[in-house]
C-alpha cells in the first residue's frame, strides 16, 4: 500500500466513523476503498469490521449522555444482537457476498418508509416491546456480521417502532447495538478468518475521530431533523447499492 493509498484509507475510516455516529452505513465508505487499493472482498470485508470496531467504541462515547440509563435495554438487545453477530460471521465465510445484493436495497428502503411514518400512538399503547426489540437486534445482528452496510439505518427504523424513546436516545442505543456487532463479528474474524491489520489500523485510526466528529454534531439535530437525514441518506444508499 502506498502512502497515499494510507491516507485514502484513513479518510474513508473518518468519514465512516462519523456517517456510522450519526446515521449508519459507513461501510459504504470504507469497503469500496479497500476493494479500490487491492484487497479481495472477503479480506476486505473482515478487515473493514476489525478497523470499526474502535470507531464504534468512539461513537459510544460520544452519546454517553443518551445512554445514561439505557445500560439494562442496551444489554437485554445485546444478547440478540450477539447470537446474530456471530451467525453472521459464520455465513459470510461460508457463502458468497453476492446472496444479499438483491435484497439490501429492498431492506433499506423498507426502513426508510418506516422511518417516514409516524407510528400511531397505539403502537406504544403497551409500552416498550422488548421481544420485538430483542429479535430485531438478532435480524440486524446477522446482517452486521455478514455484511453490516446501512446496519444503523435498519437497526434505527426497528427500534423506533419498538420503544417510545426520544430518537437520539434509540440513536445512541443503535450506535451500542451497531459497535457489539462488529466487536462480535470482528472477534470472530481475528480467530477464524486472515485480517489485512495494515488496513485494519488504518480505518481504526480514521474512523475513531470521525466517530468523535459525527457524535458532537450529530447528537445537537432536532429529532425532526435527524428524521429526515436517515429517510435521505437511505434513500441515497439503497440507490448506490442499485445501481452498482
Amino acid at each position: 500500500m502506498t502512502v497515499l493509498e494510507a491516507l485514502a484509507v484513513v479518510a474513508a475510516g473518518a468519514v465512516a466513523g462519523g456517517v456510522n455516529a450519526v446515521v449508519g452505513s459507513g461501510s459504504l465508505v470504507t469497503f469500496p476503498t479497500l476493494l479500490a487499493v487491492g484487497y479481495a472482498p472477503v479480506t476486505a470485508n473482515v478487515s473493514n469490521t476489525v478497523g470499526l470496531v474502535p470507531g464504534g467504541v468512539s461513537a459510544m462515547v460520544g452519546y454517553r449522555r443518551e445512554l445514561r440509563g439505557q445500560l439494562r435495554r442496551c444489554a437485554i438487545l445485546g444478547t440478540g444482537t450477539t447470537a446474530g453477530a456471530v451467525l453472521g460471521g459464520v455465513l459470510l465465510l461460508q457463502l458468497p457476498s453476492s446472496v444479499f445484493d438483491a435484497v439490501v436495497p429492498a431492506l433499506i428502503l423498507l426502513s426508510v418508509a418506516l422511518m417516514a411514518l409516524r407510528p400511531s400512538p397505539r403502537v406504544h399503547e403497551g409500552g416498550d416491546n422488548m421481544g420485538a426489540g430483542v429479535a430485531s437486534s438478532f435480524g440486524t445482528g446477522i446482517y452486521g456480521g455478514y455484511f453490516g452496510a446501512a446496519q444503523g439505518i435498519i437497526l434505527i427504523s426497528l427500534l423506533r417502532l419498538c420503544f417510545r424513546d426520544d430518537l437520539q436516545v434509540l440513536n445512541a442505543i443503535k450506535n451500542v447495538l451497531a459497535g457489539l456487532a462488529n466487536l462480535v463479528a470482528g472477534v470472530f474474524f481475528i480467530i477464524a478468518a486472515h485480517i489485512a491489520w495494515g488496513a485494519a489500523l488504518l480505518i481504526a485510526l480514521g474512523s475513531t475521530v470521525g466517530a468523535q466528529v459525527g457524535a458532537r454534531y450529530g447528537r445537537r439535530l432536532p429529532e425532526e431533523i435527524l428524521r429526515r437525514v436517515v429517510i435521505g441518506y437511505g434513500v441515497i444508499v439503497a440507490i448506490i447499492l442499485i445501481v452498482t
